[in-house]
């Protein structure tokens, strides 16, 4: 069934968004030496030392700032369960649906140089892009792809990438998808449609994504280790083989090429050190590069998505309210405004989220498909907001397929 129906960005979803431009100054002022989060750091890491050594996690690197530095940066665990060699902060890893946040926001440049707009059809620059319903399909726009209301079902044709189809070909099969609702009118996550966004920013540069991302992103940020496909993770000088689970033990397998053909969705590799960068600079610190009116629409709710308040664990017990941006998740977290995704693909997992409030983020990457990692969201955003403590390493939580 369609999700409720997604108002454009209304004022009150833009309000939830001032916490990154009007109290971000606050926040910095604020802060000072008791409310210093060096120490939680600290601790954070000793939980999390303590945690791949209980739950036998094959390797996992973490980052943790506030208020745009850097106060926690660790490897643990190794990069390959056969080869031993340790994961270190320039370890890189597949980051996953952590891919999205780019898109978004390299849509948000090309969109401040004029080269495109967030509400005109994409049609003007994609003439062949077409759905089932041709009427609708004329009025999509790259605002809709970036936060999954084209109306089609979820992970429409994700198995099909899956069994290695190309993407191209399955971009075109978009015109035979059922909708199952008009565009703008409800949610539906997605990864091949969301993937229009690489089609856009070549149809409107004349340059490919990857190397736009790159130029405009990854080289002013410093984040040096950051590549896109699978031949680029592979020459990284240490990169982290995706682990699955066989007899019961983690094994090392090859990472799979299939969501690297869609690079907007799917595509990036970094490290811990990069993703400090990037959460830094969506944190609104490195405004040479990236604005402040282009974060708060990147970061802008869009539309409703209350599955992500559903189920155990600290969803269940710290959400109230959850939207999709354009490449981020919004949380309303015990009232607090929480920026937020995770990646997924076979042997890696990844989570990336700050609170612009308390000027707190945390990236983790880890080379295996075990859910206890999660929990380290709630620990670090606990801490930072005061709130009671609880174990949400244990029990794990749910898995969640490419979230």
């Amino acid at each position: 069934m369609p999700r409720k129906k997604a108002s454009p960005a209304p004022l009150i979803a833009r309000l939830l968004a001032l916490p990154l431009l009007a109290l971000a100054g606050l926040a910095s002022a604020a802060t000072d030496a008791s409310r210093d989060f060096s120490q939680e750091a600290r601790e954070i890491e000793r939980i999390a030392e303590q945690m791949v050594a209980r739950a036998r996690i094959p390797g996992m690197a973490m980052a943790i700032v506030e208020d745009g530095k850097v106060v926690s940066l660790r490897g643990y665990g190794v990069t390959d369960s056969k080869l031993r060699e340790p994961v270190t902060p320039d370890t890189a890893f597949r980051i996953a649906s952590l891919s999205k946040a780019f898109a978004g926001t390299i849509s948000g440049l090309l969109v401040r140089d004029g080269a495109m707009d967030w509400d005109s059809p994409i049609v003007n620059q994609l003439p062949a892009f077409t759905l089932r319903d041709g009427e609708a399909a004329q009025k999509i726009t790259i605002r809709q792809i970036l936060s999954h209301q084209v109306g089609l079902a979820y992970n429409t044709y994700d198995r099909d990438l899956e069994a290695d189809q190309p993407y191209p070909l399955l971009a075109q099969k978009l015109s035979q998808a059922p909708l199952t609702c008009s565009p703008g009118e409800c949610y539906g996550y997605q990864n091949i449609a969301f993937s229009l966004v690489g089609d856009m920013v070549f149809a409107t540069t004349g340059d490919f994504y990857a190397h736009q991302v790159e130029k405009r992103i990854f080289h002013p940020l410093g984040m040096f280790g950051a590549t896109f496909g699978r031949d680029e993770l592979e020459a990284s000088p240490s990169w982290a083989r995706p682990h699955v689970r066989s007899g019961g033990t983690w094994v090392p397998v090859r990472p799979k090429e299939n969501y690297y053909r869609v690079p907007p969705a799917a595509g990036v590799n970094a490290s811990a050190r990069d993703m400090a960068q990037w959460l830094i600079a969506q944190m609104g610190h490195r405004p040479d590069v990236l604005p402040p009116e282009l974060l708060a629409e990147v970061q802008a709710p869009q539309v409703e998505t209350p599955g992500e308040i559903r189920g155990s664990g600290w969803r269940g017990e710290r959400l109230r309210a959850a939207h999709y941006a354009l490449g981020w998740r919004v949380y309303d977290y015990a009232g607090h405004t929480l920026v937020f995704h995770g990646g997924a693909v076979q042997g890696y997992r990844a989570l990336a989220g700050f609170v612009p409030e308390r000027g707190v983020g945390i990236v983790v990457l880890w080379n295996s498909e075990s859910t206890v990692p999660w929990g380290l969201l709630p620990v670090t955003m606990d801490r930072a907001l005061g709130l009671p403590r609880k174990d949400w390493l244990a029990p794990p939580a749910p898995a969640r397929r490419r979230r």
